[in-house]
């Protein structure tokens, strides 16, 4: 009996002493893993950026396909936020700043113990070079986990190197994998829409899109006005030199409906015309290639363009239908100039039918 008494005792001695030793080690941390990832910097920041995203490569969420994930309504850039719950921990992840191209800072809480991340991308001779850091406070009960599992930058850096690893896995086959096809000739159909106008640096196109989709879908949600057809940006003017360009991005409806003036969105219609179609099947940083083949397509045809607007890009399978990049379809528009019809002026001409150049495919009227 007193065997037993002396063995609980050094027991209850040896778990004292190891709370001791648990609660005077340091609380914070700092973790840092770099990884020279296969894609473009501009692609990765942009896949990166999207928090959409974060369940492909996270090792906390690709280890654990139960993970329940909720997301803000805004899942790119700063302020976006995610919040999940696993067997393994449960936390939130935002965006508190970002800057184009080159960085990505947020906070995450995972069971408590909270720290600052943050993201840079340096190019490296068309790859990236990622640099992922937390600096961070631990928790009791993280410190327990952490000194049993080899301290906290053994057990954040195996998460951080699992999913550096995941991404470049994930990107080199999603962003590196595109076609593109010129359809030819192709005459667009007739189209109510919504849409905010301002303008854009090139860089910034992407972002802006998904912002204002989800902001236009979200009022004609409120204003029970029936969305009809895929989501498309007007590329008014083009600058190359200073890389701006004044778009117009439009959400079209069933029906026209009157804006009352000084809204942010306008309601217009956009009418039928001719178009060189050009199809992308891929990552968006492939728009550049689609543009280049469209061109040497109108001048190897001498196929004259109208100035009525520079092109017109509609996403017909986009990132909120899929969240593989290799799937995503953008048609390109370049509006024409027709070709003149001449007809004999002896002749009645009686019929009603539309005259359509021969070379001329009409367009499905589904996609609008």
């Amino acid at each position: 009996m007193r065997i037993i008494k002396y063995l609980f005792l050094l027991l209850l001695l040896s778990l004292v002493a190891l709370s001791i030793f648990i609660a005077t080690q340091k609380g914070e941390f700092t973790v840092e893993r770099s990884k020279i990832i296969n894609s473009q910097k501009s692609s990765l920041f942009n896949y990166a950026n999207d928090l959409k995203n974060w369940k492909e490569w996270n090792s906390l969420a690709v280890e654990d396909p139960l993970l329940n994930i909720t997301y803000s309504n805004n899942t790119i850039g700063k302020g976006s936020f995610c919040s999940w719950d696993g067997k393994e921990a449960a936390g939130e992840l935002k965006t508190t700043n970002v800057k184009q191209d080159d960085s990505i800072l947020q906070t995450m809480d995972i069971n408590g113990n909270i720290a600052d991340i943050s993201m840079s991308f340096k190019d490296t001779l068309g790859k990236t070079k990622v640099t992922w850091k937390a600096k961070g406070k631990m928790s009791f009960t993280f410190k327990i986990l952490s000194v049993f599992n080899g301290g906290a930058n053994k057990l954040f850096g195996t998460i951080f190197e699992k999913s550096l690893a995941n991404l470049d896995k994930k990107l080199d086959y999603e962003i590196n994998t595109y076609n593109v096809k010129v359809n030819g000739v192709v005459k667009k159909l007739d189209a109510f829409y919504l849409a905010q106008t301002f303008t854009s640096e090139f860089s910034n196109v992407s972002k802006n899109t998904s912002i204002v989709f989800s902001k236009i879908t979200t009022f004609c949600n409120n204003n029970n006005i029936t969305i009809k057809g895929k989501p498309f940006v007007i590329f008014h003017t083009y600058d190359t030199t200073n890389k701006l360009t004044k778009i117009s991005i439009c959400i079209p409806i069933k029906d026209p409906i009157f804006i009352t003036e000084g809204s942010e969105i306008s309601s217009d219609t956009l009418p039928s015309f001719e178009a060189v179609k050009t199809t992308l099947t891929g990552d968006y940083s492939h728009t550049q290639k689609a543009l280049d083949k469209t061109l040497e397509y109108l001048k190897t045809n001498n196929i004259k363009t109208d100035p009525a607007f520079s092109r017109l890009e509609l996403y017909s399978i986009g990132k909120n239908e899929i969240n593989s990049p290799s799937k995503w379809k953008t048609e390109i528009y370049f509006p024409t100039k027709p070709k003149p019809v001449y007809r004999p002026t002896a002749v009645n001409l009686t019929t009603t039918e539309e005259v359509v150049p021969a070379d001329v495919e009409k367009e499905i009227p589904s996609e609008f």
